[in-house]
């Protein structure tokens, strides 16, 4: 009997831990972001709900407008967040708009708090993401214009556009405040202080030379 109990309890504090591991609920209409609190919490304190006005749930973003893209990866993600719109906080959403030059990418990275979803506005695009070790399956997809996809919260994901002549342009919503990314490439050869080459060399199986020639790459953020 007292197994049962342990047993119930254990499963209990798994489903409780599940059920939070995402942006918390809120428990009130709107906790407009103060970024100028000094008090740290998960999140931002609450702006005092006397002060706030239309304007903390509001930003002049001209999603509508093309991005620059000439950089390396040759594409350029905006990204609305808590950081952007204050009024944002607690609801766990944000958005972003992704412009793609031809054969351009927004290459493999992963959001640890969000799932997205995405539709493609103009051009088409090559998505797809990979699952969890062990099986590493790869899920792709080619995208028209009006089509959505969606990437799981957490998993190794990416678009290309295949078109050598056309840009293409994307918007999508996650499911966080602040979803987070983590670029592949920019964290495992663009950190700093450099993980060893010794650990990465073995990690990928090549040469150190390889490793260090990585490392001395300059690894664009297409993030702004």
């Amino acid at each position: 009997m007292a197994t049962s109990y342990i047993l119930l309890a254990a499963l209990l504090a798994l489903v409780s831990w599940q059920a939070v591991a995402s942006d918390p609920s809120p428990l009130q209409d709107f906790c407009v972001a103060d970024k100028y609190s000094p008090v740290l919490v998960n999140g931002f304190v609450c702006k005092d709900p006397k002060i706030v006005s239309a304007d903390d749930f509001f930003m002049a973003a001209n999603l509508d407008k093309p991005r620059d893209t000439t950089n390396k990866v040759g594409s350029n993600v905006t990204l609305i967040n808590a950081m952007k719109i204050p009024g944002l906080n607690t609801l766990g959403i944000s958005i972003v708009r992704i412009d793609y030059a031809p054969l351009g990418e927004n290459p493999p990275h992963t959001h640890p708090r969000a799932t997205e979803i995405l539709t493609v506005l103009e051009g088409a695009l090559y998505v797809g993401f990979v699952t969890s070790n062990p099986e590493n399956k790869l899920f792709t997809k080619k995208l028209e214009k009006g089509d959505v996809f969606v990437f799981p919260v957490g998993l190794i994901h990416f678009q290309f556009n295949p078109c050598p002549n056309k840009p293409a342009v994307a918007i999508a919503a996650l499911s966080s405040q602040n979803p987070g990314t983590i670029t592949i490439a920019n964290a495992v050869f663009g950190s700093k202080p450099p993980i060893s080459d010794d650990v990465l060399a073995k990690a990928f199986q090549v040469e150190k030379n390889t490793v260090k020639w990585l490392q001395a790459q300059f690894w664009e953020d297409n993030q702004n």
